[in-house]
């Protein structure tokens, strides 16, 4: 990806959100990762409410990975606030997600969702999720 792109991983797995970095890291994708840990603590980070009002500690991200099934706000929901809010509907949103469901598919799409996202099983498998996903990016232009 782009040196200057930050990247906010949105899971309530503490075990993916780990696997996720250190999968990053591993790929030497240097680019800041900022990690909230459902829907509603997303929208705080993004809107720089409460602990995050400080844009040193919550700086407008690149882009966003969102796990769709979270705690108090699910990634569905917490998609279209983002699409919905001016200041916010041009980040880009992935679902990063364990669903498989073509409803899941669908709903995220319809909601705005620039991409849609099976994390796989394995760490390997991650690995090359994510080196795929670095290129796409590092390809792409990010507002």
């Amino acid at each position: 990806m782009r040196e200057h792109a930050r990247i906010l991983l949105v899971d309530d797995d503490l075990v993916d959100c780990e696997a996720v970095v250190r999968a990053f890291k591993t790929h030497k994708v240097v680019n800041p990762m900022f990690v909230a840990h459902d829907g509603v603590e997303a929208l705080e980070f993004l809107r720089r409410e409460g602990a995050f009002a400080d844009p040193g500690v919550a700086p407008t991200p690149s882009l966003i990975l969102m796990d769709l099934k979270m705690p108090r706000m699910d990634g569905l929901e917490c998609l279209t606030e983002i699409k919905n809010d001016p200041d916010l509907c041009h980040i880009p949103v992935i679902m990063f997600t364990s669903s498989r469901k073509e409803e899941d598919v669908v709903a995220s799409y319809k909601h705005g969702a620039a991409s849609f996202i099976t994390k796989p099983v394995t760490f390997d498998k991650l690995l090359s999720t994510i080196r795929t996903f670095d290129l796409y990016w590092t390809l792409s232009e990010l507002p």
